[in-house]
């Protein structure tokens, strides 16, 4: 009974337990109105994101459609209109008289198109048959091939003789895909006559790239040495701009617009062409050798020569490997600019330098007298004059004209280094010119501050001896050795060399020079001792004389230790040929012509070919002779040839 009385009260219990749920459920009015306020606030919430996300999105659409208009039209013209760069035409380098040194020629060259044969392979092999074309040349087609649109150009083969291009447009219907396309190439006339002045142009390398667009354009060359260098931004012209309908996959259609480059500036030179291929073939007699002629009024350089030279354009589509080992193991350094960039001592050509500071300074005059015993005592040393036996008593036109050391000794002890060193300076000597082909050195002019800097040492007696005679730490370049000629002989005026004379008809030379501030008559003096050197009996030069008369040459020969001679070779009398080429002394010779009214100068080095007089002077003969034959230099030159105006 009670399991069902407990059964009956728990079961009473849960109804009422439900009823009183049931009754819990039904909402109060309080509760209703509140559920109310809920969703009309949820609603409202709702509504208000809603409106702002369509408020942003029609504002975003307002800006695409309307404020972003013209770009967005930009971009999708784009998609349809390529604009391509147009590689721009080098300006032209001439000679004075117009010659051209620096032009640009049409090269035709092979190209085939992938898409327009079945079998590349077999097309190249078609061609082969009519022109040369290498297995190598074929193979680097095929592999651009691969890696490039179907529908773009490939070169095969450039430099097509008119031959070659004959056969190609006359069997065009049997070589589908492959026909001739132009460029134009830099190129060099007189080779290697002026590699080292003109230069050569060549394909930017990754550290020439300034970010300029143009520099990637094919075919694009800069200038790498020389003039091609020096003035290259002048010689690049302004790219062009070419319009070009393509369709989806980039194909062109048609040209919708064209603006032509503008072709670079037009350099005219002071060069003579001529006259710079026959120096150079004066040169080439010698193994190593350079030569600088100017106008010792104007600065104008007529010609400017290095032997051994190189062809300009093995450079202009890249050098060989082979070829490239070649010039960098010859032992003549052909790829130097020996004018701008040789540094040699300029033994005696520098006495004139000494001799000038001593008239300056008053240690001398023209009648000072110096005995040559064949040396000069100080203190415990001896320094030797070449001649052995002495050239007995010398005045200063005498010891010019026959090179004695010991004349010179004795002066520059009286002088002194410093002011030795000063009137080098203003005669042009151990400091860059300003020229306008890059690559100048600037020589040495030693001195007492120069040594106290450099070595921290006192400067001695012994070292004033030496550098009195353009040894010891002196370094001159032949172009500076050429201006300091120029200064003796026009009358003390500071000229300086140029070779640029036009931009296009606009002059860039200067023909007014102020004056160094030098003394006429020890100008005179100076000059008389230099005449004396070629056209005196005893004179060093006088077996290179001009024969001509009215074309006498004046000038100085020089001739620089490589390789010091000791006690032992001076005493068996070692001569230049015995020693090894590398070890023989420079020959120098710096001179003028016409010898009594001074209108060129000129300095030459054969490097180690032993004496002055013997190697140096008659080359320095021949081209000064030949520039007086051709004589263009009397007058100043005007654009695209001709001459105008006297100086």
């Amino acid at each position: 009974m009670s399991d069902i009385f407990i059964g009956k009260k728990t079961k009473k219990r849960r109804l009422w337990k439900r009823k009183g749920m049931a009754r819990s459920r039904k909402p109060s009015g309080n509760q209703e109105n509140f559920r109310l306020q809920m969703f009309t606030r949820r609603a409202f919430i709702v509504g208000i994101g809603q409106g702002a996300l369509f408020s942003i999105l029609g504002a975003r659409l307002a800006w695409l459609q309307v404020a972003q208009s013209e770009k967005y039209t930009d971009l999708s013209e784009n998609n349809r209109v390529n604009v391509l760069m147009l590689t721009p035409e080098r300006g032209q380098i001439v000679d004075r008289y117009g010659v051209p040194l620096a032009i640009n020629i049409r090269d035709y060259r092979a190209v085939i198109v992938p898409e327009k044969v079945e079998d590349i392979r077999t097309a190249l092999t078609a061609l082969k048959a009519l022109i040369k074309v290498s297995d190598r040349e074929i193979k680097k087609v095929i592999a651009a091939a691969k890696k490039s649109a179907r529908f773009v150009p490939i070169e095969v083969r450039r430099n097509l003789s008119w031959e070659e291009v004959s056969k190609i447009e006359v069997n065009r219907p049997h070589l589908s895909g492959v026909s001739v396309a132009v460029a134009n190439v830099r190129y060099y006339p007189f080779l290697d006559a002026t590699a080292h002045m003109v230069g050569y142009v060549g394909t930017p390398s990754e550290k020439d790239l300034t970010g300029n667009p143009v520099e990637l354009l094919p075919g694009f060359k800069i200038g790498k040495t020389g003039l091609e260098k020096s003035y290259d931004k002048t010689l690049q012209g302004e790219p062009g701009q070419r319009e070009v309908e393509v369709n989806a996959v980039g194909r062109e259609v048609r040209d919708l617009k064209v603006s032509p480059p503008k072709v670079g500036s037009h350099l005219t030179l002071s060069i003579d062409a001529e006259l710079q291929a026959y120096v150079q073939e004066v040169l080439s007699k010698h193994r190593s050798a350079t030569a600088v002629i100017m106008d010792v009024h104007t600065g104008a350089v007529y010609a400017m020569a290095s032997h051994p030279s190189f062809d300009p354009n093995a450079f202009v589509d890249g050098i060989g490997q082979q070829a490239w080992d070649e010039l960098l193991g010859d032992i003549g350094k052909p790829l130097n600019s020996k004018a701008l960039d040789g540094q040699y001592p300029p033994g005696s050509t520098f006495k004139m330098v000494t001799a000038l500071a001593g008239l300056e300074s008053g240690a001398i005059h023209s009648g000072t007298q110096v005995k040559c015993p064949g040396h000069f005592k100080l203190g415990r040393d001896k320094f030797h004059c070449w001649k052995r036996w002495g050239h007995g008593n010398m005045n200063l036109t005498n010891a010019l004209a026959e090179s004695c050391d010991t004349f010179f000794y004795k002066t520059s002890l009286e002088v002194g280094i410093d002011k030795i060193a000063e009137m080098a300076r203003r005669l042009g000597l151990g400091d860059q010119l300003g020229f306008d082909i890059s690559g100048e050195k600037p020589g040495l002019i030693p001195d007492k501050a120069w040594k106290r800097k450099r070595y921290g040492e006192k400067w001695h007696a012994g070292e004033t001896v030496v550098a009195a005679i353009g040894q010891g730490a002196t370094l001159t370049t032949p172009l500076q050795l050429v201006t300091m000629i120029a200064r003796l002989v026009n009358g003390g005026r500071a000229v300086k060399p140029w070779i640029n004379g036009y931009i296009d008809n606009v002059p860039q030379f200067n023909d007014k020079w102020a004056s160094v501030g030098l003394d006429p008559y020890h100008l005179k003096l100076i000059k008389g001792g230099m005449d004396r050197v070629v056209l005196g009996n005893n004179g060093t030069a006088r077996g290179s004389r001009i024969r001509t008369k009215g074309m006498e040459m004046s000038g100085k020969t020089g001739t620089a230790q490589v390789r010091r001679i000791t006690k032992a070779q001076r005493k068996e009398g070692l001569k230049q040929a015995d020693v090894d080429w590398q070890d023989r002394h420079h020959a120098l010779f710096v001179g003028y012509a016409p010898a009594r009214k001074p209108r060129y100068a000129c300095s030459v080095v054969v490097e180690h070919g032993g004496s002055g007089s013997g190697a140096a002077a008659p080359v320095a003969r021949d081209i000064l002779l030949e520039v007086q034959k051709r004589d263009p230099a009397s007058k100043l030159f005007k654009p695209n040839g001709g001459l105008a105006g006297d100086v």
